[in-house]
């Protein structure tokens, strides 16, 4: 099966601009194409994994990606999607950004190996040589401002107003796309369907400013749907904000859980979109969805693969002993880190003094029961667990001895609800 026809039956692609074309050229030479990614934090968010992997479907297909990091047009701002300016970073912090990305791109695509190893370019390189005049002159010249106003991104700005900056930034990204097609022969760019006015553009720009060669241009673009759930909500946000691809933003544990939570009208979908599946296997995985949804059997390879592909294997195995350990309460097989992860986004009370406390005490001055009554009770009745221990001792008393790690104590109350009652401050 071609590149093509796989995304198509992924149903991943939204827009191309010269679909028999694009497939011509892809089925008679090895196409360097390219996406780019602003660095407007110091970590991908699991918003940029569609082109990442759509970046990695066309090299396992034998093309070659560019991953083109925006350090010049991240200092001023991609107005597609937003309805509001950008607040503008200092320089240093969009380096520094840059780096960052650099880094998670290279642990998501090969940079290493065969002929098509991937590519990784920064377009600060060449921006920010240009002077205001030479970008005027090679750039602006070729773009009248009604074509620009007609653009989504910037038509949909024009009642509440765009700064001549954010404006400008279609002729930037159009001006990338040039340099890339002269300097590394890239004939594709992809992006999310709010890029295709600044895609097109860009095309746009590629043939007017090669109108006088004899060569044909040949040069195209692509886009992948806006990813939509079923219950209405943005995809890729959760109570706690944006689900980053940094371990250290976000746990492997909960991204692993993030895609296990997936509902049962959307994993299909982000199985085609997301994985490396085969179409067999993700049928299969559908028909588990329709005859045994409870055992979220495609939730479960959902969350795998993304987790392995994004952290590596190591890191999937401790989010499933985690998992695991959840749910069955016993706690004790955790390691540290793991146990850091598990219990990174649960109710927290700081001890302020190193003393030993009853437990019926500390139940209370950390909320867990609501009066000293409650606590006897759920002590009482076995609904409490130290470290994943039942303990029904009403005089029992919690010490440093029983923190883990000389950090923190594990308390459960009922079946699920978690607890942890932190030593740090009396250390």
């Amino acid at each position: 099966m071609d590149i093509l026809q796989d995304l198509e039956n992924r149903g991943l692609i939204q827009q191309t601009t010269d679909l028999d074309g694009l497939k011509k050229h892809l089925a008679e030479n090895q196409v360097t194409l390219y996406c780019g990614f602003d660095p407007t934090a110091d970590s991908l968010h699991i918003g940029h994994l569609l082109p990442v992997t759509m970046l990695k479907r066309f090299q396992q297909a034998g093309h070659r990606p560019i991953a083109l990091i925006g350090g010049g047009t991240g200092m001023i701002g991609d107005p597609s999607g937003r309805t509001s300016e950008r607040t503008l970073n200092e320089e240093s912090v969009v380096h520094g950004f840059t780096e960052s990305l650099r880094n998670q791109l290279g642990r998501l695509l090969n940079f290493e190996e065969g002929t098509n190893a991937a590519v990784a370019r920064n377009n600060h390189d060449w921006l920010s040589k240009l002077t205001i005049i030479d970008f005027l002159r090679e750039a602006g010249k070729h773009f009248t401002v009604n074509y620009m106003l007609a653009k989504d991104s910037v038509s949909s700005r024009i009642e509440d107003g765009i700064s001549y900056t954010e404006f400008s930034y279609m002729l930037l990204q159009s001006f990338d796309f040039a340099q890339l097609y002269a300097e590394e022969n890239c004939t594709l760019q992809i992006g999310g369907s709010d890029q295709w006015g600044n895609i097109t553009a860009g095309l746009e720009y590629i043939r007017r400013s090669r109108e006088h060669e004899e060569d044909e241009v040949k040069a195209f673009g692509l886009t992948v749907p806006l990813i939509t759930k079923a219950d209405g909500t943005k995809f890729g946000k959760t109570a706690g904000g944006a689900v980053w691809l940094d371990a250290d933003k976000t746990s492997p544990y909960e991204f692993y859980q993030f895609w296990f939570n997936t509902d049962d009208r959307d994993v299909v979908k982000f199985l085609k979109y997301f994985t490396f599946l085969d179409s067999e296997e993700i049928e299969g995985l559908e028909e588990e969805v329709e005859t045994n949804p409870g055992a979220r059997v495609a939730q479960k390879r959902l969350a795998e693969e993304m987790t392995k592909f994004v952290h590596g294997e190591d890191a999937l195995q401790q989010a499933i002993n985690i998992s695991k350990a959840l749910f069955s309460g016993d706690i004790k097989q955790l390691t540290l880190n793991e146990m850091e992860q598990a219990f990174s986004d649960v109710p927290s009370y700081t001890l302020e003094s190193d003393e030993p406390i009853g437990l019926v005490d500390l139940l209370v001055q950390s909320e867990i029961s609501s009066s000293k009554r409650q606590a006897r009770e759920d002590i009482n009745n076995g609904a409490i667990y130290l470290n994943g221990e039942r303990t029904q001792d009403m005089k029992r008393t919690v010490t440093r001895d029983d923190a883990i790690g000389q950090r923190f104590t594990i308390i459960r109350r009922g079946r699920r609800r978690y607890f942890v009652i932190h030593w740090d401050a009396a250390t």
